[in-house]
């Protein structure tokens, strides 16, 4: 479970724009951001949805509402677009600059 939402820090950290910190670990950024996704998730699925009746049901549960926040919610400070898919149009941005770079 701690994977899955660590998973889900990862990609939000390269979709947001840079904020002071951005290049650090464990400061008071990465902090408020693991607080904050931690916050939607109890809000969003656990408290919503319990009590929960096994561990697996929770597990399952967790690795879907992580694959609902990726994929498919809709973040304004982002374009209105998915977590998942500005993180692939940074790396295709980022690719393209090499490329453009290596052939000057």
């Amino acid at each position: 479970m701690l994977g899955a939402l660590q998973a889900t820090l990862n990609c939000c950290s390269t979709a947001y724009p840079a904020r002071p910190g951005d290049d650090s670990r464990g400061d008071s950024y990465d902090n408020a951001l693991a607080e904050t996704i931690n916050g939607l998730y109890k809000a969003e699925l656990i408290h919503r949805r319990a009590p929960w009746k096994t561990k697996e049901a929770l597990e399952l549960a967790t690795l879907e509402w992580v694959a609902w926040f990726n994929h498919h919610r809709l973040l304004g400070s982002i374009g209105y677009i998915p977590p998942a898919e500005a993180e692939a149009n940074y790396y295709r941005q980022l690719a393209g600059k090499n490329e453009t770079e290596v052939s000057t």
